[in-house]
């Protein structure tokens, strides 16, 4: 449906999904994504016109995160720099899925639930990208892990499916292709990597995490993140008083200048896996060899009964 080489999408993180990350995650293979949700359009815009010089010939993605993006022109933007593959988030599936596909794109919405993914399929989408709680980022307030929600909404939807959280290396890529994916998401892995513009402390936090490293915030007000344990999420923890947003007041010393004591800093439950900062080319090609060494020993050892 692409055209890739590796069904790995990287994640459409906010001010770190751009042609820089992108562009070497395509370079290797696999799908970069360009983010919307920063909400700084003009600067998307560059960022996608860049992908042409910086991956030609490359297939890349665009997301459309809908509660952040309220100009509509994104999508005529999308189809003259011929983007061909959109997915769509945070919002109704419905908005734009109808005229991304009248001008040939191949769109995907993520979903938090089977509620949603039936919703998403219902407005025609061509696929899925569907997110349990272990990533980081926005997350639905209501949580649920990826071994529960993706082998749910598979069994019930025939539409391909790209899982996301909790995907790091090829044994988990085997694992979401055994629960019913056709492809996987990755944000905390590419956060981390050598080409991520973020500043390095933000990079060394997430090799330091434990397997316990992260926290659910605003369980109980929009919208849900899932961040670091730092010292700016703390207070928030138990605190059903007050929005954890409050703490991104300067969300770009956080990213750029490295205070993780100015903000949240986002990730999935897999920092407590990730032990280097390495380029995304070395990180994707072993993930993709290791998964398919994985389903090739697997079938070795529980040969079908005869």
């Amino acid at each position: 449906m692409i055209g890739c080489e590796i069904p790995i999408l990287q994640a459409p993180m906010g001010y770190i999904a751009r042609s820089q990350l992108a562009s070497a995650v395509a370079n290797a293979g696999a799908i970069g994504m360009i983010e919307t949700s920063s909400g700084e359009l003009d600067v998307v815009k560059d960022e996608i016109v860049k992908m042409r010089d910086l991956a030609p010939g490359k297939p890349f993605a665009v997301n459309i995160a809908q509660a952040f993006v309220r100009d509509p022109s994104i999508v005529d933007f999308v189809v003259e720099h011929g983007v061909r593959f959109v997915t769509t988030s945070a919002g109704d599936p419905t908005k734009y899925t109808a005229r991304l596909k009248d001008a040939g794109l191949v769109v995907f919405h993520v979903v938090p639930s089977l509620r949603a993914a039936l919703k998403a399929v219902d407005a025609g989408v061509d696929g899925l990208v569907v997110e349990g709680s272990e990533g980081g980022g926005f997350k639905n307030p209501r949580d649920v892990s990826t071994m529960v929600l993706l082998p749910l909404v598979a069994s019930r939807v025939d539409v391909p499916i790209i899982a996301a959280g909790g995907f790091l290396d090829g044994p988990t890529m085997a694992a979401a292709f055994a629960l019913g994916a056709e492809g996987v998401q990755m944000g905390t892995l590419m956060v981390a990597s050598a080409e991520s513009p973020i500043h390095h402390n933000w990079k060394q936090a997430i090799v330091d995490a434990p397997e316990t490293g992260t926290v659910l915030l605003n369980r109980h007000a929009a919208p849900a993140v899932r961040v670091l344990r730092t010292e700016a999420s703390e207070p928030f923890e138990f605190d059903t008083g007050r929005n954890a947003m409050e703490a991104m007041i300067d969300h770009k010393a956080v990213y750029f200048d490295g205070d993780l004591s100015a903000g949240l800093a986002f990730s999935g439950q897999v920092a407590g896996r990730i032990d280097r900062v390495r380029p995304v080319a070395e990180a994707l090609r072993e993930c993709a060899d290791d998964c398919l060494e994985v389903i090739a020993d697997l079938a070795r050892r529980y040969p079908p009964a005869p």
